[in-house]
């Protein structure tokens, strides 16, 4: 099956090759080997994507393989994907990963998926595009010419013309059936007597053939085929060990002259596996024969695999072989780098195949497996399985150390992990009581963490610090949760784990921002990109959202370019030098520049894929996405759907207020002054008036200046609604004054015409008895105002208008680019060109592409775009 190949050869192109097998079903190792494969031959590819799926909170699976498309979408020549034996692959994750990858594959990379049965991917959708070539069985079939050539020619029988139709018809061209006849045959005095009792159809052809295939090998050969059957990859040193014997390479490149069904695996003739309906059939034989030496051999497999380092392997044999101490004692000992390299779902899987008795006495696996549950947001059973390994703590003395356990005493081998367990169990239940909105016990948890954890060790005394930041930052006392950060920052350091600092940096940019301290902001996203710089090598993770962070800052200080150019070196850095939020940050910062640019409706494009992106984390959401949302639909004058976020949420201007949902309750305020403006409701003005009081109130307790200053704003603005200026530059003055140190710009730019004659009123009053008022300041703020409102979205007289958006997109459909292309140069997805060219053709009357920009001209519009 070929998949996205284009119909003639256009460039050259190389090769990636994956043999696929059951055990690629975990997401995590099935992306890996992707894109090892890939690396294979396209070294530049990918590296970023690894760093990605191995990051300590491993971003949704599309957000990691949009990374990897953006490797694949520059390279320069055509490559060649091929995925074998991907019907071993049933993992819908790793399906659904596939489909996406398909859905948005550059058109030089090509896709080739052999499998023996139709994968679960959108088959049909790929049909009707002409972007699936299928080669089924009929088309593998050999003609006659081909049979010939083959016997003949390649396995050297000299065959009569009779014998090869013969032979011919009854395989019907199936080449495996072919090549065992073939081998039978080499042996044979009576070779038409042979093809004259082959008979049978293609199940019975192959039991029947590999069974004389057996029979007729020597018997050193025979058992070397049996004994090695249950690895998926050969070497003659794993054979030796398996098989207990000498010789296992020579037996390897015996095996590949003869053409016994062995497939190379690497240029160097050191791997090989074989052919997997001939291994099947092996496999099926040695169980048959000789179903007690089966696990035997698993476990000597296992033994050499981890005399060799490689742990993963020796983990999987050792579970086949039903060893289920020594796998117990390997997954523990694998537990610290499975952390690392973000794997837990495999780990999950390891310990769950290990009998429940077993793990019960391993306090180690035991709070391995609970850290598996947490990170993979399930809380039930966490407790249970802590409160398993808690109760063997005070009991160490009995230990057996990587021994079998006895029903009297624990196990343990990693006594690293186990004297860290006090803590890790304590942090642990830090993280659950979080999950829950416990923010005492959360704290509770953490400070016991930090007691339990000795001095020197660092990266628990670190997270418990991160848990108690946390902790304060979702109860609104900002203060506390910088200090608790910075100490978190600190302690990563000192441990090495320089990268993780980055999500300390992002939460203490965000705390000082909140508190009105843009300088401060700035100055920790600096300092981190410093921190970076000095540790040379490739670029660390984390790296991709101090540029977001900063883009944000730029903004609000109305630097537009500088905002847009952070973003787009965040991108070109891409999304795997992010954490798992950054696609979420990215485009919401990005959604609020395309709304300080008067496109709304790219805004509102944008915050869509933010929230379909968003992926919930210990960090509070305290400026979700639909309150964004709510507030791009007021500025739209799109008042019903405004009100309908505000009813959804649940929202009263009588709720108890809190700091998570402090921005909601302002958004809440912006809709009821809205409402007023629009429907001249008395009442809305009253609730907005008294619910900014109690906002304000609460915001300057706590210290959250950020949150202050737009609060006086919109104060500002509802007097103004009600006709009392003087009223109305009272807490406008606060606001000037509060912004000016930080150089605040947009808080007040954004609010429109409605600022620009506050603002005026402000700059007249600084020539009477007001001077306070900052009059430098409030020209700038005016003339910005001023500024922005001459951005407006352009009219096209009949037709309703379209956005300024939606005049750049008319404009490149009437070039050469592609969907992609034209995404690209807009600096938008692909999904938000489409949403833009469907509403194009809506509101000229057409529905392709040609008639839009026939009618364009027709309009004049072209010219329009040109203008702006």
């Amino acid at each position: 099956m070929l998949v996205k190949w284009p119909p003639v050869p256009t460039r050259e192109r190389s090769a990636a090759w994956l043999s696929l097998d059951q055990g690629d079903n975990d997401p995590a190792s099935f992306w890996a080997y992707v894109i090892a494969a890939v690396r294979a031959v396209a070294p530049e590819v990918g590296a970023s994507t690894l760093t990605l799926l191995q990051s300590p909170e491993p971003p949704p699976i599309q957000t990691v393989l949009t990374t990897l498309l953006n490797d694949l979408g520059v390279l320069a020549s055509d490559l060649v994907l091929v995925l074998d034996d991907f019907h071993l692959i049933d993992a819908r994750e790793v399906q659904d990963g596939m489909a996406f990858l398909l859905e948005h594959l550059p058109p030089q990379i090509h896709l080739v998926i052999a499998s023996r049965a139709d994968p679960a991917l959108p088959l049909a959708r790929l049909r009707g595009r002409g972007e699936l070539v299928e080669i089924r069985a009929a088309d593998l079939r050999f003609t006659p010419d081909e049979v010939a050539t083959y016997l003949n020619g390649v396995m050297g029988l000299a065959l009569t013309a009779g014998d090869v139709a013969a032979l011919e018809g009854r395989t019907e061209g199936w080449i495996a059936a072919l090549q065992l006849a073939a081998l039978s045959m080499q042996r044979r005095d009576d070779v038409a007597g042979f093809i004259a009792a082959f008979a049978g159809d293609d199940r019975y052809i192959v039991d029947y053939l590999v069974e004389e295939v057996l029979q007729r090998q020597p018997q050193n050969v025979r058992s070397f085929l049996l004994s090695t059957s249950i690895m998926s990859r050969l070497s003659g040193s794993l054979c030796d060990a398996v098989t207990g014997q000498g010789g296992g390479k020579a037996m390897l490149d015996a095996l590949d002259r003869a053409n016994l069904f062995l497939v190379q695996l690497d240029d160097r003739r050191q791997w090989y596996r074989y052919q997997h309906l001939f291994g099947d059939v092996l496999r099926a034989h040695l169980l048959e024969e000789q179903p007690d030496r089966v696990h035997e051999l698993h476990v000597r497999a296992s033994a050499w695999y981890e005399r060799n380092g490689e742990r993963s392997e020796a983990i999987r044999h050792a579970l086949a072989g039903r060893d289920f101490t020594r796998a117990a004692d390997l997954v523990e000992l694998a537990i610290p780098a499975m952390r690392k390299s973000r794997q837990e779902a495999t780990l999950r899987r390891w310990i769950e195949e290990l009998p429940g008795e077993l793990v019960h006495v391993r306090p180690v696996l035991s709070v391995g497996y609970a850290g598996t549950l947490i990170l993979g947001g399930e809380l039930d059973g966490v407790e249970a399985r802590l409160e398993d390994a808690e109760r063997w703590l005070d009991t160490s003395t009995d230990a057996h150390v990587g021994t079998e356990a006895s029903s009297a005493g624990m196990v343990v081998v990693d006594h690293e992990e186990f004297r860290g367990l006090p803590a890790t169990i304590e942090l642990y239940r830090a993280a659950q009581a979080l999950a829950r909105g416990d923010v005492i016990g959360t704290v509770r948890h953490a400070r016991q963490a930090l007691e339990l954890a000795p001095e020197q060790d660092q990266l628990r005394r670190a997270s418990a610090s991160g848990m108690l930041g946390l902790a304060s930052w979702t109860s609104g006392d900002l203060e506390a949760a910088h200090r608790a950060y910075s100490d978190c920052q600190t302690g990563l350091r000192r441990a090495g784990h320089v990268a993780d600092t980055f999500g300390c940096s992002i939460a203490m940019a965000d705390i000082r921002r909140s508190q009105g301290c843009l300088g401060d902001a700035m100055r920790t996203y600096e300092q981190a990109l410093q921190l970076a710089s000095e540790q040379g090598g490739s670029v660390l993770r984390g790296t991709a959202d101090m540029y977001v962070g900063m883009s944000e800052l730029h903004r609000e200080r109305n630097d537009l370019p500088a905002a847009t150019q952070h973003l787009l070196h965040s991108q070109e850095l891409g999304e795997h030098i992010g954490l798992p939020q950054n696609p979420y940050r990215w485009r919401v910062a990005m959604a609020r520049i395309r709304e300080a640019e008067g496109d709304l409706g790219g805004a509102l494009d944008l915050l869509n894929e933010a929230e379909h992106l968003y992926v919930s984390d210990y960090f509070p959401n305290v400026r979700p996405v639909p309150a964004l949302r709510a507030r791009v639909l007021v500025a739209q004058r799109a008042l019903g759907e405004a009100l309908g976020w505000a009813r959804e949420q649940g929202l009263s201007v009588d709720d108890d207020l809190s700091y998570p949902r402090e921005f909601e309750h302002i958004t809440l305020s912006r809709v009821l002054l809205a409402r007023h403006t629009e429907e001249h409701s008395e009442g809305s003005i009253h609730d907005a008036t008294r619910l900014l009081e109690r906002l304000l109130s609460m915001a300057e307790e706590g210290g959250r200046t950020g949150s202050v200053i737009e609060i006086l704003v919109l104060q500002a603005l509802a007097h103004q609604t009600q006709g009392d200026l003087p009223a109305a530059l009272v807490p406008l003055k606060r606001a000037v004054t509060l912004s000016e140190p930080e150089g605040y710009v947009r808080v007040f730019v954004d609010e429109g015409p409605p600022m620009a004659a506050l603002l005026g009123a402000a700059a007249r009053a600084a020539h009477g008895e007001q001077k306070g008022i900052a009059p430098g300041y409030v020209r700038r703020l005016l003339a910005a105002v001023n500024k922005t409102e001459g951005k407006a979205p352009v009219k096209q007289g009949w037709i309703e208008p379209l956005s300024a958006r939606e005049l750049d997109v008319l404009r490149l459909l009437g070039t050469d680019l592609d969907g992609p292309g034209i995404a690209r140069e807009l600096i938008v997805s692909l999904s938000t060109v489409r949403t833009h060219t469907q509403n194009i053709y809506a509101k000229l009357g057409v529905n392709n592409r040609r008639a839009a920009v026939r009618q364009a001209e027709e309009l004049n519009l072209f010219s329009r775009t040109r203008d702006r």
